[in-house]
């Protein structure tokens, strides 16, 4: 792959983001409404929206800010929520899926953002992307509502393969600290490991052995490694990168978005209780508000695909225009920041001292007559 995938902006011009257009529970037109409040807000952003050209043609000429920067790329396959990742890949060759993932291969765009099957669009990613170099499994990272200042931790594996060994779950550091580097805006940022508890002795024998591999790449990777971090740290404020298997990972999301919604739906059902409570709701309508923004998911809606020759930005499936707008922004900020380029060296850098690192522990062991 080359360079051109990673930012294919021209001198001084425009990034190209791609968005498919057929992936939402919602449809099209909702897809088109979130490009059309992202627009409002960023003037020199241009897009390629994939879909069928018949039902997309419509929906952008009625959005005057999409006028001259949205190229249509006619797709006529739609890849569903039910649709098996296999059969997707072997006969999604016409969906808006696909059309939007070669736009960022081909190097017309920068950044792919899809609503759709996540199982889909990450075996697709994969091959049509492929991984980077050393990378063994791709990651999702996601943003985590948090005590910090930044307001957000970055949490990664949540989904992408369940499995994940030492050197997985370095890669997944490497990447999370990148991201939030580059997503986040911080210098240095603190890496936690998932655990089951904060002592070194805890845990599988894999997270003895990534502890040891992440602790060991800390200064090269300009990163602050805490060690094991426990459930409560996700929100918490010990660390700004959670790093995990995508078992745990995705669980852990499943379960925080329950219960997020049920707090919401206690907290509703306490205000109507009784005209008294239900006064009280008025006078607490501008905190009430408040806190709503803070949690609000669609604030930082979008799952970020990591390991990858070029970036993918998945968006909740669910995703109403508001939620759209914010995935793609945050395709657009990840994109300005140059943060495929600049993984990949991370990425590459890492690999090459692990390299090193077992050719010098070859010489090690020949010198002491035993075999390597």
């Amino acid at each position: 792959m080359s360079s051109s995938a990673q930012d294919n902006r021209p001198a001084n011009g425009p990034l190209v983001l791609s968005i498919d257009a057929m992936g939402g529970d919602r449809g099209p037109a909702t897809i088109v409404a979130g490009l059309d409040i992202f627009a409002r807000r960023n003037r020199s952003a241009r897009f390629l929206l994939h879909g069928p050209a018949a039902q997309l043609e419509p929906l952008v000429q009625k959005k005057r800010r999409l006028s001259g920067r949205c190229e249509i790329r006619d797709a006529q396959g739609v890849v569903s929520m039910e649709d098996k990742p296999s059969h997707v890949m072997r006969n999604g060759q016409d969906t808006s899926m696909w059309s939007a993932l070669d736009s960022v291969r081909n190097g017309e765009a920068t950044v792919a953002v899809s609503c759709g099957n996540t199982g889909a669009l990450m075996l697709l990613s994969m091959v049509r992307l492929r991984k980077l170099p050393g990378v063994n499994r791709p990651a999702i990272a996601v943003l985590w509502p948090s005590k910090n200042p930044q307001g957000f931790n970055v949490m990664l594996d949540v989904g992408a393969d369940i499995r994940a060994d030492a050197q997985d779950l370095l890669k997944y550091a490497l990447m999370g600290a990148s991201y939030a580097r580059n997503g986040l805006a911080l210098d240095r940022p603190r890496i936690g490991l998932l655990n089951v508890g904060t002592e070194e002795h805890k845990g599988r024998a894999e997270l003895k052995q990534a502890h040891d591999l992440i602790a060991a790449q800390a200064e090269q990777g300009n990163f602050e490694f805490v060690g094991f971090a426990e459930g409560g740290d996700i929100p918490g404020d010990r660390c700004d990168v959670i790093v995990t298997d995508g078992f745990t990972g995705n669980i852990a999301l499943k379960t925080g978005e329950g219960t997020a919604s049920l707090i919401g739906q206690f907290l509703r059902e306490a205000f109507a209780y009784s005209p008294l409570s239900r006064i009280a709701a008025l006078l607490a309508l501008t905190s009430l508000k408040r806190l709503q923004a803070r949690i609000d998911p669609r604030r930082k809606n979008g799952g970020v695909f990591l390991g990858l020759n070029g970036t993918v930005v998945k968006s909740h499936g669910a995703a109403d225009a508001t939620g759209v707008a914010a995935a793609v922004e945050l395709a657009y900020d990840l994109a300005q920041s140059g943060f495929g380029d600049r993984l990949a060296a991370r990425i590459a850098s890492a690999a090459s001292t692990a390299e090193d690192s077992a050719a010098i522990a070859g010489d090690e062991q020949k010198k002491d007559g035993t075999d390597p």
